[in-house]
């Protein structure tokens, strides 16, 4: 909690000398930046970023250093080396230094205008570097299982560090930019000024970019998923070796406990690989942090098709009926006399003469479209119209269909579409290392088992950086594993099915049920 004192750090911002003192702080904040520790008035004179045609006095860099000294952003001491003569040593003359407290405004300022000026994005890229910086874990952790015993060997806990400071990093921004960009999507239109032609561009725009970012979100969830799976066991021991690591390299202190401070830094360290697991594994009946952002998404494209049907009504002039009768009340009020208020009312009301009643009295007798309603005569109504609104019944209802037999037709059509995706699972996913080009060696591929094929083919090849290098990845429904080794270049796979046959590079290709 901010007591009196922290608040007087902040004072020089509503002062009337604000935009003097934020100068003068900057030149500070700027030569600390250059471990240029203390500075002299003169020297912020000469250093400041002044407006053209407002260059201060010294003067009044003197007074302003003063203040905020006085204030607390700003620590003062004696300047002995320039003294030279009596006169010198008895006259005030000080050294200036940035305070701790001046510090930590100076950065919370630079944070809350980086804040501001933040575009916010959905960042694809970051899933990526997600995966490298887990794939690389991946690997660190099993070198160091391979070499634990060998002399001399062991983990490699820089790189292990400097990996998980990465992932930490980048996740750390994915998920700031995620909220950001979720939570203003809904103020990215100024409905007061926007242009509908804008509006509908615009629209396009941020529907492309949700389709695109949840596309890869979607196809590389499944792949993060297994590596933090895969690193289950060992990531306690690297998170242990990372915060030795740190704490190493901890600046001394009387009132430090190393030990203490070494399990800090390990708790630090677990609540950061929590972080990471919650967004994309199921932490009991929470669902993971990329599903609800997913959900968000999604919902994003329905708020701003609402905005633009906000948009259309302002365009079409409509409004509600409470502003319609506070416009009419002010028109009653603005008649002369009874006779205009009773004009206004039947032209308001369509209260106008019982012209339809002609039609009930005989021609012998016609009646005027003037004629009074209490001297009309009566005019014999049905009940059913009175009631129903109608005077007759348009037809007799139809009868309820039985939909059994189309019911059970479906049912069917998808009892015979799961038996032929899970013949086509036990015939492709045995676990074996075979050549796609003696897949279908012995018979053709039907047609789910070769759908099935080509959907695995595709995931993989899409995570595939380097034609060249192996891929493997887990398929999008999770249920199974596919691993591709690529063949010479100039290798040839061909699979025959019935609805044609599929050429390509030859490659080892290795299915198996997760």
């Amino acid at each position: 909690m901010l007591t009196t004192s922290d608040h007087d750090l902040f004072r020089h911002l509503g002062a009337d000398k604000a935009d003097l003192y934020r100068r003068i702080l900057a030149v500070f904040a700027a030569a600390l930046r250059q471990y240029q520790l203390q500075l002299r008035p003169d020297e912020v004179l000469a250093q400041g970023d002044w407006a053209a045609g407002a260059l201060p006095r010294i003067e009044d860099i003197q007074a302003a250093l003063t203040q905020l000294s006085a204030w607390g952003n700003l620590e003062a001491q004696p300047d002995m080396a320039r003294v030279s003569s009596l006169s010198d040593y008895y006259r005030a003359r000080f050294l200036y230094r940035l305070s701790a407290g001046g510090e930590a405004v100076e950065a919370a300022l630079d944070v809350f205008a980086a804040s501001l000026q933040r575009r916010a994005e959905l960042q694809t890229v970051a899933l990526e570097d997600i995966t490298m910086r887990l794939q690389a874990l991946c690997r660190l952790a099993a070198e160091g299982r391979t070499q634990e015993g060998q002399q001399g060997a062991g983990l490699d806990t820089a790189k292990v560090h400097e990996t998980l400071r990465d992932l930490a990093q980048r996740f750390e921004e994915m998920t700031r930019n995620a909220q950001h960009f979720m939570a203003g999507v809904a103020r990215q239109l100024d409905l007061r000024q926007a242009d509908a032609t804008a509006v509908v561009q615009y629209k396009q725009r941020l529907i492309d970019y949700l389709e695109r970012f949840l596309g890869d979100l979607v196809r590389r969830s499944g792949t993060i998923a297994a590596h933090l799976s895969t690193l289950e066991p060992d990531i306690e021991s690297l998170l242990q070796a990372v915060a030795a690591r740190e704490a190493r390299d901890a600046a001394p202190d009387a009132s430090t406990d190393l030990v203490a401070d070494r399990l800090a830094r390990h708790q630090v360290w677990q609540g950061r690989w929590r972080g990471l697991r919650s967004w994309f594994l199921r932490q009991g009946d929470t669902p993971p942090q990329a599903e609800l952002l997913r959900a968000r998404a999604r919902s994003a494209i329905p708020q701003l098709l609402g905005a633009i049907a906000t948009l259309n009504e302002r365009r079409s002039g409509r409004s509600d009926r409470a502003a319609d009768f506070r416009l009419l009340a002010g028109w009653f009020a603005d008649c002369e006399d009874d006779a205009q208020s009773h004009r206004l009312a039947r032209a308001a009301f369509a209260l106008h003469p019982a012209r339809h009643l002609a039609m009930s009295v005989s021609s012998d007798a016609p009646l005027p479209a003037s004629t009074p309603w209490h001297q009309a005569p009566p005019l014999a109504i049905q009940p059913r119209l009175r009631e129903l609104g109608e005077a007759a019944p348009r037809g007799a209802a139809p009868p309820v269909q039985d939909r059994a037999i189309a019911r059970e037709h479906i049912a069917r059509q998808l009892a015979e579409e799961s038996r032929q995706i899970e013949v086509a699972r036990q015939r492709l996913a045995t676990g074996q290392v075979q050549r796609l080009s003696e897949l279908t060696a012995d018979r053709p591929l039907e047609g789910a088992s070769f759908d099935l094929l080509l959907s695995l083919l595709g995931e993989a090849l899409a995570e595939q950086a380097d034609p060249d290098q192996p891929v493997e990845r887990l398929s999008g429904d999770g249920l199974m594993r596919i691993r591709l080794e690529p063949l010479a270049a100039d290798s040839h796979a061909e699979i025959v099915s019935a609805r044609g046959v599929l050429g390509g590079r030859d490659h080892l290709v290795t299915i198996t049920p997760a």
